[in-house]
């Protein structure tokens, strides 16, 4: 069993507060900036933390040899029940607080990456290429994390290629996500403790049409072979006037790839592994549901408490 170890960086000095610490929930998903540490804190005159939140207080948590969480405590709570919860958030927060214009011409998303953590003073390290220069891409008023996954969506839109960012020491990277795969394997009768199985058409489409200016076609494309099976079903999109016509051949071929797709979610209660978390890949077999297949995780939600940890992981399988 692994050892919990929580840190209190507060007025420049570290106190372990491993004992004051009833349950600790470490979380993240998809399409939010920052992961957030949620403690149940025992709070009484004989077992006290002193945080104060407005002091910018830092909270580090390890489970056995590994790091798993670092970040600033951004909410705290007191009363009669001798209880104090504290959530923490890492610096991917740092994105979502922070607002402003943002003009970038023949940019990169990794250009634009490195220049919002640049703007705000934020740290990072290990920035994966893009090829895909955005030819023009302007946010106003917005905040930093809304223009990076703009310009990500536009990436992958054109490329087919997915990236995310995460933190990890108090530093940003930003990731490929095909190569972020796990090597571990959801199993049904090892380590899977219940889970429920989706899959759906309902808001798939078959065909994509692309308008000009004047509402006229600038490009059309449909799945012939999917359309023979379950009829037509059409979306429109108003066509960026900055894409050239390879880049908008490429854009439609990527986008009605990932439309025409059935939606196929997991959810899952298992043993917990702190590796798995939001943006990974993992393999999951379960030979009832007739299911051994890669999945990708779309929120993660894991337990610490009275020496275990479980994990509840909400999965989609994606056609990469």
């Amino acid at each position: 069993m692994e050892k919990i170890c929580l840190l209190l960086c507060r007025s420049g000095d570290t106190y372990d507060i491993s004992e004051l610490a009833e349950s600790i929930k470490w979380k993240g998903r998809k399409g939010s900036a920052a992961r957030s540490l949620s403690v149940s804190l025992a709070d009484n005159a004989n077992c006290r933390s002193n945080i104060n939140v407005t002091e910018g207080n830092q909270l580090v948590f390890k489970y056995g040899k590994n790091e798993l969480f670092r970040g600033m405590i951004m909410s705290q709570q007191q009363g009669s029940g001798r209880k104090m919860p504290v959530t923490a958030y890492d610096n991917g927060i740092y994105l979502s607080n922070n607002k402003d214009t943002f003009i970038y011409e023949n940019k990169t998303a990794h250009d634009i990456f490195i220049d919002v953590c640049k703007r705000f003073g934020i740290k990072y390290s290990d920035v994966a290429g893009t090829a895909y220069k955005i030819p023009n891409l302007t946010k106003s008023k917005t905040t930093a994390w809304d223009v990076i996954q703009d310009a990500l969506s536009q990436d992958y839109k054109t490329t087919g290629k997915r990236h995310y960012v995460m933190s990890s020491k108090g530093v940003l990277s930003l990731v490929k996500r095909q190569e972020k795969i796990l090597e571990y394997m959801l199993e049904s009768g090892v380590n899977l403790i219940s889970c429920s199985y989706k899959r759906s058409i309902e808001n798939i489409k078959t065909r994509l049409k692309i308008l000009s200016d004047e509402d006229t076609a600038a490009a059309f494309k449909k799945d012939a072979s999917l359309e023979k099976k379950i009829g037509i079903f059409q979306e429109i999109e108003q066509k960026d006037d900055n894409l050239s016509d390879a880049q908008l051949g490429d854009y439609i071929n990527e986008t009605l790839k990932e439309i025409s797709t059935p939606e196929i979610s997991l959810t899952a209660e298992a043993v917990g592994m702190p590796e798995a978390i939001s943006g990974m890949g993992i393999y999951v077999r379960i030979p009832d549901l007739n299911i051994s297949s890669k999945f990708y995780i779309d929120e993660d939600t894991h337990t610490f408490k009275g020496g275990g940890h479980t994990m509840s992981l909400k999965l989609n399988s994606v056609n990469e």
